[in-house]
This record gives C-alpha cells, sequence and structure tokens, in this order.
C-alpha cells in the first residue's frame, strides 16, 4: 500500500526507520496509518537486510492517539466492523513486539493513548526532556483496551491501574520512572545512533534469538522445562554458524564478520 501518513527508508546498514507523517494531525492514527504501517512492518519482517527498526515521528509531537475523524467514523460502525478495525490496530502492535530485530522507538513530543502502545510493544524507547504521555482513553468513554497487554508489561499493573483509571498526564521523568521509556535524551537523533551503531556491533541472529528467549522466559514458570528449555537453545546457539564465527572474532581478536563498517 503506498501512503504518505508514514515515511520508510533502509539504509545501506541494514537500519530501517518508520516515521509517522501526519505532523498537521499530530501523528494522530487513522485506519489508513494503521494499514499502511501494517504493511511495511510485514514486509521488513522477513527481509534479511533489516538489522535494527527506528520508530519515530514528523514535527512537534510523537503522536496523539486515534484522530478525531476516524473515531467518529468508528461510531457508526457496526460491531463487526469495529471488531475489523481493532484487529488491525491490534496487528499493528503485535507486529511491532513480535519484529524480529531490535525495535528502537524515538518520541520526540507529546504521545496520548494507542501512541503508548507503539513505545511499550518496542525493546527501547527513548524521549525528549518535554515529552508528555497521558493514557486518556477513559476520559471519552473508551478504555486502552488492544494497548494494554504491552502497556501493563511496561510499567506494571499497579501504575497501570492509577494512570489508565485518572487520564493524568506523565512528564518524562514518570515515564523513565515507570520504565516506559529507558532514557530521557536532550538530543534524539545523536542518542539514536549511538545506540543503533552499538546494535550493529552484535550478531544479528542472536539478537533475534535473544528476543524470542525473553518472550519465552518472561511467559513461563521457572521450572525444569524451562531450565532445559534454555539450555537446548544456548547449545543450539553455540554450534551456529554465526556463534562460531564470534566465538572465532572474539579468540583472534578481530571483528566479526557480520560488522561491515570500518573500524
Amino acid at each position: 500500500m503506498t501512503d504518505n501518513t508514514i515515511l520508510h527508508d533502509l539504509d545501506s546498514r541494514g537500519v530501517a526507520r518508520l516515521t509517522l507523517n501526519r505532523p498537521t494531525k499530530h501523528n494522530a492514527f487513522d485506519d489508513q496509518m494503521i494499514q499502511a504501517m501494517n504493511d511495511q512492518l510485514n514486509q521488513w519482517h522477513t527481509d534479511s537486510a533489516v538489522r535494527v527498526l527506528v520508530i519515530d515521528a514528523k514535527g512537534q509531537s510523537f503522536s496523539a492517539g486515534a484522530d478525531l475523524n476516524w473515531m467518529k467514523r468508528t461510531a457508526t460502525l457496526s460491531r463487526e466492523e469495529n471488531l475489523s478495525d481493532a484487529n488491525a490496530l491490534a496487528s499493528m502492535m503485535k507486529r511491532i513486539d513480535r519484529f524480529p530485530c531490535p525495535v528502537v522507538t524515538l518520541v520526540n513530543g507529546t504521545a496520548y493513548g494507542g501512541a503508548l502502545g507503539i513505545i511499550a510493544a518496542s525493546d527501547i524507547a527513548f524521549c525528549c526532556p518535554d515529552a508528555k504521555f497521558c493514557l486518556s482513553e477513559v476520559r471519552i468513554g473508551l478504555i486502552p483496551s488492544v494497548i494494554s497487554p504491552y502497556v501493563i508489561r511496561a510499567i506494571g499493573e499497579r501504575s497501570a491501574r492509577r494512570y489508565m483509571l485518572s487520564t493524568e498526564i506523565m512528564s518524562a521523568d514518570d515515564a523513565y520512572r515507570l520504565g516506559l521509556v529507558h532514557a530521557i535524551e536532550a538530543d534524539l537523533p545523536t542518542a539514536a545512533d549511538r545506540l543503533t551503531k552499538r546494535l550493529l556491533d552484535n550478531g544479528p541472529s542472536a539478537m533475534e534469538a535473544c528476543k524470542a528467549l525473553i518472550q519465552t522466559v518472561s511467559s513461563s514458570v521457572l521450572d525444569d522445562t524451562l531450565i532445559a528449555e534454555t539450555s537446548h537453545r544456548i547449545a543450539h546457539t553455540r554450534i551456529s554458524e554465526e556463534g562460531q564465527e564470534g566465538l572465532q572474532a572474539f579468540l583472534e581478536k578481530r571483528r566479526p564478520s557480520w560488522i561491515k563498517e570500518s573500524p
């Protein structure tokens, strides 16, 4: 789907960038933007050239959440049509959460409603010092349903109860304290570039396997089955082509083959 509500780019290093591009609407998303994001995420999901995904936004806001005109349209839809609409948003969040490569989100300003789902579903999130966050849904008689698994996982049930029910605005410091973002950065582009360079030094298959490991362990009971599974995974990784190359490079004090840039 060709659409200008998002911009997308993949550079020679393997850094993919997905940019919300409705600055005059504070990057509020509607069904068209959600479909465009789903299409692009789906295309990149199986692209071996992609090593890191960065999500950012044009303008002064990261995203105001749902577009008002879109919400007006959903009020006229049937229950079945609303379910299909909600499933598209849920798919977008899941695609971000399950993206095989590291996902880095840069919050350049206000983030409301569903935008917090994007942030919470990402692996790493940075924000600017004056960023503001709000789970505003109940204020207009709705609930943050689709984003709730990711937001609750990020900030915990107790904090979710407060901010989902009160619709209080969270400052950048609040978001950092609660674990919604990992760092507050005055210069987001520089911080992002520093982080992506570090991520590109890591084994691409190892990072994908590590993400899968985290998802498995975090949702499992610590028992003999899980312990056996973790042993199986490290054994498999050690004998993999990338694992062998990484170990040899370390022992020989050289850069592994997946690092293409000059020192």
